[in-house]
């Protein structure tokens, strides 16, 4: 309901219930005049502006109450016209002012009841206990639904910046997701085009002395080509759309090791793990840490023998890939993939090591968290 709605029902309420006062009044109806009901119009007009003026409202309520008394107008208690101006002030946070407008009210009625003659037993007894509670109630009522109102807008903050909190780290999510499947495609691609540059070698010196050996190696690349053009184009439906947690798995290691082994090189493989049982991210992380250490070898290491070793240990992914190659060339590592790989790791919590083997070559050993064994 709008504002200015809710002020005219409590001015209307304000003019009905001063004037409803006035025209029951059983011992002034002689000096009754539309004065006096004039003043019960100013007194709920005051509230149309209690929102955007407060405290002059306030004032003016007060000032008008004084003066209504002043002209000899029918008794309409003295705290009635205050109430919902001292309600109205401490609703808009003058809580100030309302205590010491309602303190002025009070004491200066009670000053002109003492000189009028009213008993003090009956000040006391009566007027003052009824005063003073319909100005606190006032007071409080106004500080009560004041306090409402901000902690409503309040949660409602609270609320729309957990929304907004959501939205970005969802936005976050989804760059990083995309961020993956770019590194993914960067894998896929690198590896394939060692093996199928590896295969396209032995195709070129075979032609013309053993066509069986050139024509396997015609059929991996054939092959090898084929499943990356189906992951390339996977990979670039997933960037296009919104991305899910889908990648490879460590259930397609065996299809990467014989990858490998047609390039010439014999990989021993020791896997202890069960894909279906590992978190998806760490199952697909896994295996592009074997991945790219097993493309590094095969572009770089002129190794004649791999080994790749998957278990799980405790409640870790443990991954060791070794080959007897030339090992690291002025101590770097082979290959710039591991980099992204060793990222890869540290945000699931893991870590990757790489460096010279024992007795030469190069070793590649990550360990990535899976939660409970």
């Amino acid at each position: 309901m709008p504002h200015w709605v809710l002020d005219a029902l409590l001015g209307t309420a304000v003019t009905l219930g001063i004037a409803l006062i006035i025209a029951t009044d059983p011992t002034d109806e002689h000096r009754t005049n539309p004065v006096a009901y004039l003043f019960a119009v100013c007194f709920g007009a005051l509230m149309l502006v209690r929102r955007r003026h407060p405290v002059p409202m306030l004032i003016i309520t007060v000032l008008g109450v004084f003066g209504y008394y002043s002209l000899d107008f029918p008794q309409i208690g003295v705290a009635v016209p205050v109430v919902a101006a001292l309600y109205a002030a401490t609703d808009a946070g003058r809580l100030i002012w309302s205590i010491g407008a309602g303190a002025v009210v009070f004491v200066v009625s009670m000053f002109f009841r003492v000189l009028d003659g009213t008993p003090i037993r009956v000040l006391i007894g009566y007027e003052t206990v009824s005063n003073l509670a319909l100005i606190a109630m006032a007071i409080a009522l106004g500080a009560s639904t004041r306090m409402h109102r901000l902690r409503t807008a309040q949660q409602e903050r609270i609320n729309q910046l957990t929304t907004d909190r959501a939205a970005d780290q969802a936005k976050l999510r989804i760059q990083a997701e995309r961020e993956r499947f770019s590194r993914d495609l960067h894998d896929t691609v690198g590896h394939t085009m060692s093996v199928i540059s590896l295969q396209a070698g032995v195709a070129e010196e075979a032609i013309g002395t053993d066509d069986r050996a050139a024509i396997a190696a015609v059929r991996r690349i054939r092959e090898t080509s084929g499943r990356t053009l189906s992951d390339v184009r996977s990979l670039v439906r997933l960037l296009r759309s919104e991305p899910d947690h889908g990648g490879h798995s460590l259930a397609e290691l065996d299809q990467l090791l014989d990858n490998v082994r047609g390039a010439g090189i014999e990989v021993t493989a020791d896997s202890a793990a069960d894909a279906r049982e590992l978190p998806r991210d760490a199952d697909a992380v896994g295996y592009r840490v074997v991945q790219e250490a097993l493309t590094n070898i095969v572009r770089h290491s002129g190794a004649r023998h791999a080994y790749v070793s998957v278990r799980v240990s405790g409640s870790r992914l443990e991954l060791i890939i070794t080959d007897d190659g030339r090992g690291p060339v002025d101590g770097q590592a082979p290959g710039q993939g591991l980099i992204g790989m060793r990222e890869r790791v540290r945000m699931l919590g893991g870590t990757l090591d790489s460096g010279p083997g024992v007795p030469k070559g190069f070793a590649v050993q990550a360990s990535i968290p899976i939660g409970a064994a």
